[in-house]
């Protein structure tokens, strides 16, 4: 039996990949494949594990040995999940391999935009310090964390982990009612925001949480307000959010992800940190990317993988 991973390069370097290859006879390992080498890099193999490469429905039909698709990530956006169904192949995914790492990325966010990290980090290379009157620089306000509130939205295990390292900073927290849920006895996102000093997302992209937090819903929140989306690029109006912080509107912006990812065609909020100093911190969707949650997913991955083997 073959197993072909077909881009190891996602998962970074010094992972140990013998979980996997351990498991069947034959086992390809592949750094990056390219859409039109799909096919070839899977020829007679049984098990296909892939991160972000497409697998189609047209890729299935020229590889009837395939029996399996393990993706290495929770989104399962590019694999054909009609098509696997209809011809049989089991897709498996992993979820909550990096829910350390994550959370502690979302705090560290969290901390340098309540401390206003960027904007002193700017004054301090533009030295201002240095002619600064006093002994200290005063001119951003910052946030003590302690009694302030922390509205989350997503009470998953990513979520429910940011309460914890949260409430250790004396955090009062809520967790937000799902978009448009007939029966949640939480409060919704309207009636929390206005109460929030901080707003962190932890939920996925669908279509009733596009855009989650709009140019309204920004409107509700207080100037000081810290905004968080450590979760899906297109949860927030990134356009509508920068434009609110410019304005005094929104006290801090944090983000690890975007719409599109790699953003080679750029971004507004990237450019937006060459311009004038704010308190925005734009990170390189690297929240998840301690090595032990990455070998956390090979581990996931393989257990998949063995459980498929079992069932044969």
């Amino acid at each position: 039996m073959k197993a072909v991973i077909l881009d190891s390069d996602t998962l970074g370097s010094n992972i140990d990949l013998s979980p996997l290859s351990s498991l069947t006879e034959q086992f390809d390992c592949w750094g990056t494949t390219s859409s039109e080498d799909v096919v070839t890099h899977l020829e007679g193999a049984t098990i296909a594990i892939t991160n972000k490469v497409v697998i189609d429905e047209a890729t299935m039909a020229s590889l009837p040995e395939l029996r399996m698709i393990a993706v290495t990530a929770t989104g399962t956006n590019n694999i054909d999940m009609q098509g696997a169904r209809k011809r049989g192949i089991t897709v498996a995914n992993v979820t909550g391999y990096g829910t350390q790492s994550v959370a502690q990325h979302t705090l560290m966010i969290m901390l340098a935009l309540a401390t206003q990290l960027p904007r002193y980090q700017h004054d301090v290379a533009a030295h201002r310090w240095e002619q600064a009157p006093s002994f200290c620089l005063q001119d951003h306000p910052t946030m003590q964390l302690a009694g302030k509130h922390l509205v989350l939205v997503g009470s998953g295990e990513l979520g429910q982990a940011v309460a914890q390292l949260a409430r250790a900073f004396g955090m009062r927290v809520s967790f937000s009612a799902r978009p448009n849920a007939e029966q949640d006895d939480r409060p919704s996102l309207e009636t929390l925001l206005p109460e929030a000093d901080v707003v962190s997302l932890h939920c996925p992209l669908t279509s009733e949480t596009h855009h989650l937090i709009s140019q309204a819903r920004l409107q509700l929140m207080k100037p000081h307000a810290l905004l968080i989306n450590c979760g899906r690029g297109g949860l927030i109006d990134e356009e509508a959010a920068l434009e609110a912080l410019r304005n005094r509107q929104l006290g801090g912006l944090g983000v690890d992800v975007l719409p599109v990812e790699p953003p080679r065609e750029g971004h507004a909020l990237i450019e937006a940190l060459t311009q004038d100093p704010l308190n925005l911190i734009v990170t390189p969707h690297n929240a998840w990317i301690a090595p032990e949650a990455r070998q956390n997913i090979v581990s996931l991955t393989a257990e998949n993988i063995r459980r498929f083997l079992t069932e044969l």
